[in-house]
């Protein structure tokens, strides 16, 4: 197993990680109700029209189980595949560039864009991109960076950040993204209504010009092969195909372990993705590129290759199988943390389940903001069943709490209310006479409750229990006694 990706260490994640823990803006989140409502919405149709086109395919469990083993065989030999891709790459033409971290990532693509003398660039939609935080860094650097997926359009017409992996603008309805354009986009019309075709017009209006003029163009990757030095891109809307075929320069940002090691990989992958991010059975553009072909398409062709943190999780024997995620979004969809607080609440490019994960391996569990996302789960098991590639979200979030515990007791050096908990909990459930010790203080219980036997308030991190819960009363008898009783009385 590859543990550090040529030997480079894990940087920093450019905006992965906000400023806000997750409780604090999961709070502030609750509130929203209209987001809440479109959230729901969303996520149901989609959960829905998933279910339809899995219960399809009698062989579902068996494909799964096929991504699964893809993506693990590509993991354990992440090195090898990547320096295969590296050479076929380059050998169609190509240009391959390594980054640490999102530094060196961000002045790789400012160089690029400067050596062509252009000031604007067009987008493909792109996780790693976010991850990097590059829109941000290119606008410092005098450089405009235009979205051209409807719903990242909508984001960066907004102001706004991405809130879900495959639909970033979830939680708008359509009446706020009329209401985006109006303010936003030069030359609407002023009668746009909130009919769907009426602002996909008006979108496509805004974007034409610049398809059309832009000398470079800036892409993600769905997945790259090892042994073709081929690039794909799965999208919707055809903006896709426009930026990867209009543009003179074409420079691709993507994360290390979207790299596959053959070309039949696709065709498991294929079936599993369109079916578990967007419920289609086949996706409307697959775009494939290796290299450069002469006199058709971009002729200055290059790929960053980024590590940004994903060699730490590949180095972590329990978490590495969160790289295997291939940017679905299932897990979300089916997640009732994520359907009530939406993606903003997570702080993170990667929200919900897999975001939940994902953020502390890249960084550390040890950073501040980063130590809440495990608790953000009620480990119902959802986020697994739904994942195409069968990654064990749960058992990975219970890891991090574990390493979480472990990091805060090394970090105070003295016993946290947790450990004294657990140390109480284990002296009284240890042995028979200790728990008989405690029962004799129900009656303080039942004091504490009051008249309507109620108990609204616990001291300490228990308090986060009756912060929404009250504790009934506790019984007059326990069961000890009330056995005793019984068996007296016979």
């Amino acid at each position: 197993m590859t543990q550090v990706f040529l030997g480079m260490p894990a940087g920093g994640l450019g905006n992965l990680v906000e400023t806000e823990p997750f409780p604090a803006a999961a709070h502030r989140e609750l509130g929203n109700t209209q987001m809440r409502k479109n959230l729901r919405h969303a996520t149901h149709t989609i959960r829905d029209k998933r279910l339809r086109v899995v219960g399809e395919l009698p062989d579902w469990e068996q494909l799964r189980d096929a991504g699964s083993a893809i993506k693990n065989s590509a993991m354990f030999n992440l090195e090898e595949r990547l320096l295969e891709f590296e050479k076929n790459f380059t050998a169609r033409g190509g240009v391959v560039h390594w980054a640490r971290d999102a530094d060196e990532a961000n002045t790789i693509v400012r160089d690029l864009i400067r050596e062509t003398g252009s000031t604007e660039v067009v987008k493909v939609k792109s996780m790693a991109t976010q991850e990097i935080g590059l829109n941000e860094y290119l606008e410092t650097q005098g450089i405009e960076a235009f979205e051209t997926d409807l719903a990242e359009l909508i984001v960066q017409l907004g102001h706004d950040k991405p809130s879900h992996i495959l639909v970033p603008a979830i939680h708008k309805n359509r009446t706020e993204v009329r209401d985006i354009f109006l303010k936003e986009m030069p030359d609407v019309d002023p009668a746009l209504t909130d009919e769907p075709a009426k602002l996909a017009e008006a979108a496509r209006k805004h974007l034409r010009a610049k398809f059309l003029s832009a000398k470079v163009a800036i892409s993600g990757a769905n997945f790259a092969l090892a042994d073709t030095g081929t690039l794909g891109v799965v999208e919707s809307e055809g903006n896709g195909r426009m930026c990867l075929t209009l543009p003179e320069t074409l420079i691709t940002v993507m994360g290390i372990e979207k790299v596959l090691p053959h070309t039949d990989d696709i065709e498991v992958m294929m079936q599993l993705l369109p079916r578990s991010s967007t419920g289609e059975r086949m996706n409307p553009y697959t775009s494939m590129w290796t290299g450069v072909t002469e006199d058709d398409g971009p002729q200055n062709v290059h790929i960053v290759l980024l590590d940004n943190g994903r060699s730490r999780v590949l180095s972590d024997s329990f978490g590495r199988s969160a790289l295997n995620c291939i940017r679905c979004s299932a897990c979300m969809n089916v997640c009732p943390v994520y359907e009530r607080t939406g993606g903003h609440a997570y702080g993170s490019t990667y929200p919900g389940p897999i975001g939940a994960i994902l953020s502390p391996l890249m960084t550390g569990i040890e950073v501040e903001k980063n130590n809440s996302l495990p608790y953000a789960s009620s480990l119902c098991g959802a986020c697994f069943d739904a994942c195409p590639v069968k990654i064990n979200i749960p058992e990975i979030l219970v890891h991090l709490r574990g390493e979480d515990v472990d990091s805060q007791r090394d970090k105070h050096k003295i016993p946290t209310q947790m450990d004294l908990l657990m140390k109480g909990g284990s002296w009284v459930l240890g042995k028979g006479k200790n728990m008989k010790l405690v029962e004799k203080a129900l009656p303080l219980g039942r004091l504490a409750a009051g008249k309507n036997k109620k108990i609204k308030k616990l001291p300490g991190i228990a308090a986060g229990w009756t912060q929404s819960r009250d504790i009934p009363a506790p019984p007059a008898q326990s069961f000890r006694d009330w056995w005793s009783a019984e068996k007296e009385s016979k």
